[in-house]
């Protein structure tokens, strides 16, 4: 996958990520957009070390599932780190 297109990915899924998460996140388009690319990185960490899948195709569904678990689990950490200094 293309830079550009695992960075339209993170966006994609930083924004899912907060749809489905309760509560309220802070934060803006370029904090999603980070999120999100970190939470895709681990995601595909994961699903690569557990399952063998992988972010290789961007049109897969396999890449958003492990993209969306990883940036559920980035922002609630992230959640929880800000929650924590306020």
């Amino acid at each position: 996958m293309s830079f550009i297109a695992f960075l339209i990915l993170g966006l994609i899924v930083g924004a899912i990520a907060k749809a489905i998460l309760p509560g309220r996140q802070r934060g803006g388009i370029l904090i999603t957009m980070l999120l999100g690319v970190v939470g895709a990185l681990l995601g595909g960490w994961i699903g690569g070390a557990i399952f063998g899948v992988g972010l290789e195709n961007f049109w897969s569904l396999q890449t958003w599932i492990v993209a969306i678990v990883g940036s559920l689990i980035v922002l609630g950490v992230y959640g929880a780190l800000v929650r924590r200094r306020a």
